[in-house]
């Protein structure tokens, strides 16, 4: 089988957990996690899972449940290894139900195991190696940090600028200094392997006045036993008022103290591809008069200089005369440049050091005895970024990490126009005709969106080498991860309807193909139109404009994506049947931004997500369509990451939303069904029922919640009882039983009702429930769909109106297909794929075409028929097709 672009090879061991850049990294500084599934019924329990490496030895590990199917077996696990500094290539999973914890994953007798300790004032952490105090209360994220002993850093603490506005020529604004105020430390998971410290709070004002706190963060510490480096995962959320709170700043500041001679201490800052600035504070190279090759090489190195008696005494008798380079400015403004700078002191002129295209995001003060080090992941692509060395020449130095540089424009979330008169609802369906943009006063409002950053922290007994140092950057930036095979995963039975890769005919080839192209088009695409920034990095653009050669960047509706038809989907299941890393880290960036930036966490509109628009916040179309959980379940179950379980928990009752805004506000044409002072709402039961039954399935597997178990299936016996199932299109939900009224008698079609997720949610139930009303009612639906009128009229008494994206819903058809064993639906499926792609369904879709200046401003690839719609909905019904239909393929 030929193998494409980072395929993995199922034909040797599918059991094999495989790290997923292929070759095992060097060294893992501060542990791995991966989620791993299990056959329903397999295994009982988490607790007795033990891991082996490529020669067979059980190693330490730690494993606990992600999810359980209904029978109360093992379905997600999170598995955690300790740091190593020489992991293996391949490991193993397996269940041994004799064994009891210890025996199966707990580190041995001896073996060194990750401890916290807690008191009624902090908490300290132990890897073994670090340790890290963190106190319950206050202003720090953690009061000390030791490596052996000895203290690398200390007093961290979360940052704010707020600036009172943005004036236009000469005008003047004022900035005001935050600091993070933790008001919340829990102890989430606590050893042997991996322990896991939450705190929360709020950003307080440095100085008293009339500010107010804002910015509310999570901040999450990752242990690991044996662990060198620590991970930090920071989240806020914008709760300022966009019209006169303007972000100036966003960082994280540590205190490092440092006692050996200004020219055995050292700063570490990585560029780009590799390289490094490599300093001593008081440099000893390039003088009038030579130290000597031993002296100069240390430094350079970053080992202790011989004793400075032996030294040429020209230089030693005169070092106080060579300057002392106190603060050193690392800025990262935009994805295509940064700036290195330093000073002798804040009383004198910066020097220029040399400047580069993309930063790694690290850097490290160090001297004799030890130091710290930081790296942001995606530093570059989450522009603007900052790092700060201050004091390096005192013995409390500052180094600070900025997620939002203060060197940058302040951050404007205003909304982008004044609304142009459309103050009725008939006035902006109006306008919704023209630029496709859904606005309403007041609702391109930001307050309650979120961003996320991942950091590691290194502490060091000693300045490392240079080599270790660019492991150490290339880490923080592209953490190493485990992950099961496309293989192993299927085997599984976890998510529905997709396979692995096959390529064993020309006509499953040439879809293969299609489907590289359209991912490595889009991959090309983020880097050709430069789709970074901080609120902006892991969406895509919707659709295109073929006059000017670009993205319809300014064009209301059809500017940034915010998930619409479903490309994290898409994305997702191209990566469980590949394993290609860039697939997986492209769905990783789009659930961060997808599920934080397009998402509201406080106010009014918390658990909705925004339609798209030119601003990620900006359309009036709040829905749970986009804040769907369906799209971030597969990072969460593949990595165990904790911050996308906040996400998830924060939907669980997001069924209560439909209270305060009717989604169809603007075009119900019948007032009367939403009537929420009744308890009985309008839902619809695609894209609404869809997102809630997602909901409800992730939390009942996650936490057997009752609530989510008696919603989810009461109301798939209630779709079952209608008379029309899934045809009536909306049905009334009593929000305090949690059911459907199920005396509608009406058919409502809709062409967006299945591709928002509930083809992909409703296989799974299927699956996993037993419930034959449900599922005749599903059946109908996706035989239906794209019946002849005759067919439906004999169905159901009448033709289905609304009919659109056929290519799409090809795919229901292939169900319906391979549930009726009917060959003559495979082949309508098949025909209805090639025949109903408005535009990927000539062959030249999928060629490329060179557009060069001066018509563009830099040159670009066009695939003339391409959009974000077409793409996601023609790879999802691709992978569907092949898995439900694929031996019906000519």
């Amino acid at each position: 089988m030929r193998l494409h672009h980072g395929e993995l090879d199922d034909m040797t061991d599918s059991t094999l957990i495989r790290w997923i850049d292929g070759d095992a990294p060097l060294e893992i500084s501060g542990g791995t996690t991966w989620g791993m599934p299990f056959a329903r019924g397999s295994v009982p329990a988490a607790e007795a899972l033990a891991v082996t490496d490529s020669r067979g030895t059980t190693i330490p590990s730690q494993a606990w449940p992600l999810a359980t199917w209904p029978d109360g077996s093992l379905k997600w696990a999170g598995i955690a290894l300790p740091a190593t500094d020489s992991p293996s290539e391949t490991y193993q999973v397996k269940y041994d139900g004799g064994a009891s914890p210890q025996e199966a994953g707990a580190p041995p007798s001896g073996g060194t195991a990750v401890k916290a300790t807690e008191s009624a004032d902090a908490l300290t952490v132990d890897t073994g190696t670090l340790q890290m105090v963190i106190n319950r209360s206050g202003s720090t994220l953690f009061s000390s940090l030791t490596r052996n002993g000895r203290e690398v850093a200390r007093d961290a603490r979360l940052i704010s600028l707020l600036q009172d506005g943005v004036p236009e020529g000469s005008g003047t604004a004022a900035r005001t200094a935050f600091t993070g105020e933790v008001t919340g430390v829990v102890l989430e998971q606590n050893g042997p392997v991996r322990a896991v410290v939450r705190l929360e709070g709020r950003h307080r004002p440095d100085s008293s006045g009339a500010d107010s706190p804002w910015l509310p963060f999570v901040v999450r510490f990752y242990f690991h036993a044996n662990a060198r480096s620590v991970r930090m995962v920071h989240t806020f959320i914008w709760d300022g008022d966009a019209e006169r709170d303007f972000l100036a700043g966003l960082g994280v500041r540590f205190t490092v103290p440092l006692q050996a001679e200004l020219h055995n201490r050292h700063v570490r800052i990585a560029g780009a591809d590799g390289g490094f600035l490599l300093e001593g504070v008081r440099g000893l190279t390039g003088l009038r008069r030579d130290p000597g090759e031993e002296v100069r090489r240390a430094q350079v190195e970053g080992r202790p200089t011989p004793d400075v008696q032996g030294w040429n005494p020209e230089v030693s008798g005169r070092l106080h005369l060579i300057p002392a380079w106190n603060d050193y400015t690392l800025s990262q403004l935009s994805a295509d440049g940064f700036e290195l700078r330093k000073r002798t002191a804040p009383d004198h002129g910066w020097v220029g050091i040399s400047g580069g295209t993309r930063s790694a995001g690290f850097c490290s003060l160090s001297d004799t005895r030890g130091g710290f080090g930081v790296g942001i992941k995606d530093f570059w692509q989450s522009h603007p970024g900052q790092l700060d060395i201050r004091g390096a020449a005192t013995e409390e130095a500052s180094l600070t990490a900025w997620l939002y540089s203060p060197e940058a424009q302040p951050m404007d979330l205003r909304f982008y126009h004044d609304g142009m008169g459309q103050d009725t609802f008939e006035e902006q369906l109006e306008g919704l005709e023209i630029t496709y943009e859904d606005y309403e006063p007041g609702f391109g409002n930001a307050k309650g969106i979120a961003r996320t950053h991942e950091l590691t922290l290194f502490a060091y007994d000693s300045t490392p080498a240079t080599g270790s140092l660019a492991a150490d950057a290339a880490s923080a930036s592209a953490p190493a991860l485990l992950q099961a095979t496309p293989g192993y995963l299927h085997s599984a039975g976890v998510f529905g309807d997709w396979a692995p890769v096959d390529r064993s005919t020309p006509a499953r080839a040439e879809l293969e193909e299609h489907l590289d192209f359209l991912f490595d088009f889009y991959a090309g695409q983020v880097e050709q139109r430069r789709w970074y920034g901080f609120w902006n990095y892991g969406d895509v653009m919707h659709t295109y404009d073929h006059d000017r050669h670009v993205w319809r960047y300014d064009v209301g509706g059809y500017a940034w994506d915010n998930s619409e038809l479903s490309p994290d989907l898409w994305l997702w299941y191209s990566y469980l049947r590949t394993g290609r890393a860039d697939i997986f880290r492209f769905a990783e960036a789009m659930t961060r931004h997808t599920g934080e930036v397009d998402v509201y966490h406080l106010g009014p509109w918390k658990g909705l997500g925004t339609r798209h628009n030119v601003q990620h916040w900006g359309c009036s179309a709040k829905q749970l369509r986009i804040s769907n959980p369906a799209y971030r379940r597969f990072y969460y179950y593949l990595t165990a990451d904790e911050r996308t379980g906040d996400l998830l928990t924060e939907l669980v009752d997001s069924d209560q939303n439909f209270l305060g805004l009717d989604p169809v506000r603007k075009v119900r044409p019948d007032a009367d069904t939403y009537r929420p002072d009744r308890g009985a709402l309008g839902v619809g039961l695609g894209t609404d029922w869809g997102s809630l039954a997602a909901t409800w399935l992730t939390d009942w597997e996650r936490t057997g919640n009752p609530r989510s178990r008696d919603r989810l299936l009461g109301t798939m016996a209630d779709i079952g009882a209608l008379k029309y199932g899934f045809l009536t299109g909306e049905a009334l939900y009593d929000l305090d039983k949690g059911r459907f009224d199920t005396g509608r008698e009406l058919i409502r079609v809709s062409h967006l009702s299945a591709v928002f997720g509930l083809v992909e949610i409703c296989s799974e139930l299927v699956d996993l429930v037993d419930d034959s009303g449900f599922e005749r009612a599903w059946l109908q639906y996706c035989r239906l769909f794209l019946a002849t009128k005759q067919e439906q009229v004999e169905a159901v008494g009448q033709p289905l109106e609304g009919i659109y994206l056929t290519q799409a819903h090809s795919r229901l058809t292939a169900y319906a297909a391979a549930k009726l064993n009917d060959p003559e639906l495979a082949a309508r499926a098949w025909a209805s794929f090639r025949e109903g792609g408005e535009h990927l369904n000539h062959e030249s879709a999928f060629t490329l075409r060179k557009v060069l200046p001066p018509h563009v401003l830099l040159p670009v690839d066009e695939a003339p028929t391409v959009s974000t719609n077409d793409t996601a909905q023609f790879g999802l019904a691709v992978i569907q097709n092949l898995a439900l239909i694929g031996d019906h393929l000519r």
